[in-house]
């Protein structure tokens, strides 16, 4: 076996792990193996999060600045332990109807992705044959507007939810923005989903004019916030949390508590700043899952 390849044993999974030293995030000289050590470490709070639902990865073979491929498809080497998922494939690039799927339900399926240099991993707002269990809004600034002026959009957008019963959840996006995340009860489709995500965003840009825009159109956002309802859509994905992020340094996306968002919706740090894998490795030893809620069923939305 070459000398830059080794292997382990994972929970019982023989893998060959390869190219540790190879650095990923070249501005923080942070290696493949600082990579599999983390996805190791924070796999007792990510995978609750991963089980049963379809991942979709972003892989960087030659790091975060030296290209990337979006994949879906299980490859061809995929382990035959690992668990796969053949499910309808809707807006496939491909023009495939359906695709066999990884589901990282474990332990050495992670492993395994992250000696793939599969940084970042997606996820849908549902579980393999349900309807969502999950809403989520993406938050995006448009410059000049920043994550502060998300904070804000967080804070208004939870207080309306709320009006209807549901409870929000926040993380940072790992990149410029965030998401709240919605626990509902899973016995609607995504398409009602989408619509009342939608209808909520568009009652807040009718509000709040200067500060939200609910439509696409990216010449409308320049200084506002855009809340994406459309990260519904039964064919998208949001990145799951505690992923890591294709940034300079190994950011991740982060949940966040009501008091850090609060903060950062009035410009004090560090609730603005993205979190790296480090700092990520100690707030869950020190508070633990903070979406943890999320595992748990929520409420039915409204229909009007």
């Amino acid at each position: 076996m070459p000398a830059d390849r080794f292997k382990v044993d994972v929970e019982g999974r023989s893998l060959e792990l390869s190219n540790l030293d190879k650095v990923l995030y070249p501005e923080a000289g942070f290696t493949k193996g600082e990579v599999i050590d983390y996805y190791t470490r924070i796999a007792p709070v990510l995978l609750p999060h991963l089980t049963d639902r379809a991942v979709t990865r972003i892989r960087f073979p030659n790091g975060v600045t030296g290209g990337s491929f979006f994949e879906k498809n299980a490859p061809a080497a995929t382990p035959a332990w690992v668990r796969t998922e053949n499910l309808p494939a809707p807006g496939s690039s491909k023009g495939r109807e359906t695709i066999d799927y990884v589901v990282a339900d474990d332990l050495p399926t992670l492993v395994w992705l992250a000696n793939l240099a599969a940084l970042e991993l997606h996820t849908p707002q549902w579980k393999i044959g349900a309807h969502p269990d999950l809403m989520v809004v993406d938050l995006d600034p448009g410059a000049p507007a920043a994550l502060k002026q998300c904070c804000q959009v967080a804070l208004l957008m939870r207080d309306r939810l709320a009006r209807d019963g549901v409870s929000a959840y926040p993380k940072t996006s790992g990149k410029k923005g965030m998401q709240l995340c919605c626990p509902i009860a899973g016995t609607q489709d995504a398409d009602d989903v989408s619509a009342y995500a939608r209808r909520i965003a568009q009652e807040l840009e009718q509000a709040h004019p200067k500060l939200i825009v609910s439509k696409m159109a990216k010449n409308l956002r320049p200084g506002k916030v855009f809340i994406d309802w459309s990260q519904n859509n039964a064919a998208k994905t949001t990145v799951a949390p505690y992923s890591l992020r294709a940034q300079s340094v190994p950011s991740v996306s982060t949940p966040l508590t009501w008091d850090e968002v609060e903060a950062g919706a009035a410009g004090k740090r560090p609730s603005t700043k993205p979190y790296t894998a480090t700092e990520v490795l100690k707030r869950v030893e020190k508070s633990g899952d903070l979406l943890a809620p999320l595992l748990d069923a929520g409420p039915q939305l409204p229909t009007r």
